[in-house]
């Protein structure tokens, strides 16, 4: 017998402790203890967990969809009007509700962390392989609030915050699709579109004061770059010994600039190898090059950071000249005029208060003079 399209499907919810996270590798699971709330870590704060470079790590990511004050602080209450039963909450989300943690001069993003990876110094970078991003409910939020998307004028339309539901379908297939209705008040869900998980903030501490969550900078932080899926690895540069590596906002799926204020935010059980770059080394592979930047099976990701998108973009040209310099021996001149032939300059986010954009540079492009990329 098939069962109408608005049946819920029976998912396997991943609460703290359970499911797979074993299998030998550290686990680090998100608790009031291990994450923060609103700022980022700093080198004030002691780690969390300790590693040495080349381990890979399992780490428990929290949304901040559902439990922050405008959606009532009680994340049953919250997800239940929407149809999710108290046991599909997770416990750590309802832990770190309850907590009292969250800094309200910061942002509204849980981070889980800090990891310290033995031996990073400032100069070094840190190279944050990732692995399988595992969903670990079947639902989530898209939310519109404090007049900072990209149609403020407009969005929300209808009080302060507009938070829309999303579930998945297909569960256990390689056909996981994100529904949504037509209308906020209809039940059925026509519109369909694929998940892409992702961890939407990911970053090293700083020194002095802990850091607004909202911000990226040159630690990483809240880039959103919704390219940093499974089989991709970031790069960041060390601000403190230690480095202090920590992940969150973790999404189901977004659209390059989130224009709304947030994507499909959702959390993961994140599974990460941590590796480290030594300063000289760096150096002769990538050179000078300001701020994080990517590296996936097909392309070269360049960032560019900055409170005005024009300055980001630029920033972005900038670093991607730099990069084929230094990987490719590609002169200046030509690494210029190849990036306007040949490479899309995307705009990773508009919403965070510091704007991003991203360069697509297929690695293809180079195979003549690419290197064995090893860590």
């Amino acid at each position: 017998m098939l069962l109408p399209e608005t049946t819920p499907p029976v998912w396997s919810v991943l609460q703290p402790l359970t499911g797979p996270h074993s299998d030998g590798l550290p686990y680090l699971p998100a608790t009031p203890a291990t994450t923060s709330w609103g700022r980022l870590p700093s080198d004030a704060d002691a780690p969390v967990m300790s590693v040495d470079p080349g381990t890979t790590v399992v780490v428990d990511t929290v949304s901040h969809e559902g439990i922050l004050e405008d959606q009532g602080a009680d994340p049953v209450a919250f997800f239940g009007r929407h149809g999710v039963t108290a046991p599909e909450v997770l416990a750590d989300a309802i832990a770190i509700c309850r907590s009292g943690t969250h800094d309200l001069t910061g942002g509204p993003h849980v981070v889980t962390g800090p990891i310290e990876v033995r031996g990073a110094q400032p100069g070094d970078l840190v190279a944050v392989h990732m692995g399988p991003l595992t969903p670990r409910t079947h639902y989530g939020i898209i939310s519109s609030r404090h007049n900072r998307g990209l149609l403020p004028a407009r969005f929300p339309a209808d009080g302060p915050v507009s938070s829309t539901f999303c579930l998945l379908t297909d569960p256990g297939t390689e056909r996981v699709q994100a529904t949504l209705p037509l209308h906020p008040t209809q039940a059925e869900r026509p519109i369909r579109f694929p998940i892409q998980p992702f961890l939407g903030t990911v970053g090293v501490a700083t020194p002095g004061e802990r850091k607004h969550s909202v911000p990226p900078g040159a630690h990483g932080g809240n880039l959103d770059i919704r390219l940093l899926v499974t089989g991709t690895t970031l790069y960041l540069p060390v601000q403190v010994p230690g480095a202090g590596v920590y992940v969150g906002d973790p999404h189901f799926a977004q659209g390059n600039g989130e224009i709304a204020l947030t994507a499909l935010e959702a959390p993961l059980r994140a599974t990460l190898t941590l590796d480290l770059i030594p300063a000289a080394e760096a150096q002769a592979r990538f050179g000078s090059i300001s701020g994080p930047f990517a590296l996936t099976p097909e392309f070269l990701v360049p960032t560019g950071l900055d409170p005005d998108l024009d300055e980001a973009v630029a920033r972005c040209g900038e670093n991607a000249v730099t990069l084929l310099g230094a990987m490719f021996g590609v002169h200046p001149e030509i690494a210029y005029a190849y990036l306007s032939a040949a490479t899309d300059f995307e705009i990773s986010q508009v919403v965070d208060l510091v704007k991003g954009s991203h360069a697509m540079i297929r690695r293809s492009d180079f195979a003549a003079v690419a290197k064995e990329f090893t860590r």
